[in-house]
């Protein structure tokens, strides 16, 4: 697995394949991050269920200036900060400007907002998908973690369409049939 596009294209990712990871796809990211390249440049990124840290990592190889990663396996972490130096080494980025949070994805959303951030990946595990993401959702809406302007970006698989309360689908990239990961992009009502 490999980072697609700008600065540190082409660097490889650790991935723990003892775990139960399921990074996303490279092709996959490619399409996102076409989509949202606008919102790139100067972006506070919010990387939850981080993984190998992958979106934020794509973040930054494209001109994010800060990304925050919330990974709660110890074993995916010791890859995650490997990754990180990687790609801020490459793409010239400080990695003073990145951080990363060994937590669960709701004890960090507990604490509310430290700052605004304009751009949040949210990849949960797809068998705790129902029940993990209302609750991240409203905790994202109500800490005050998303700047006036930003987007939730969320992978799940095709056929799972979810609403949450206050908050607006408002695109969805790739193919809507089962087994196939697809992002949907949310934005505050």
């Amino acid at each position: 697995m490999r980072i697609s596009g700008g600065k540190a294209r082409g660097i490889l990712l650790r991935i723990n394949r003892a775990g139960n990871l399921r990074p996303a796809a490279e092709p996959l990211r490619q399409r996102l991050f076409s989509s949202i390249a606008p919102l790139l440049p100067g972006a506070a990124i919010l990387d939850l269920c981080a993984g190998t840290g992958a979106y934020g990592l794509e973040g930054i190889s494209r001109g994010a200036t800060s990304v925050t990663f919330v990974e709660k396996d110890r074993k995916t972490i010791q890859n995650l900060k490997h990754n990180v130096q990687s790609v801020c080494k490459s793409a010239g980025f400080p990695s003073s400007s990145t951080q990363v949070e060994a937590r669960e994805v709701l004890e960090f959303l507990k604490k509310g907002a430290n700052q605004f951030y304009s751009l949040i990946f949210f990849d949960p595990p797809y068998p705790e998908i129902t029940s993990l993401s209302p609750p991240v959702f409203a905790k994202l809406r109500e800490g005050g973690f998303l700047d006036k302007e930003g987007i939730v970006v969320m992978e799940c698989p095709g056929e799972k369409n979810l609403e949450f309360e206050k908050w607006e689908l408002i695109r969805s990239l790739g193919k809507e049939k089962r087994g196939s990961p697809v992002h949907r992009l949310y934005r505050l009502l």
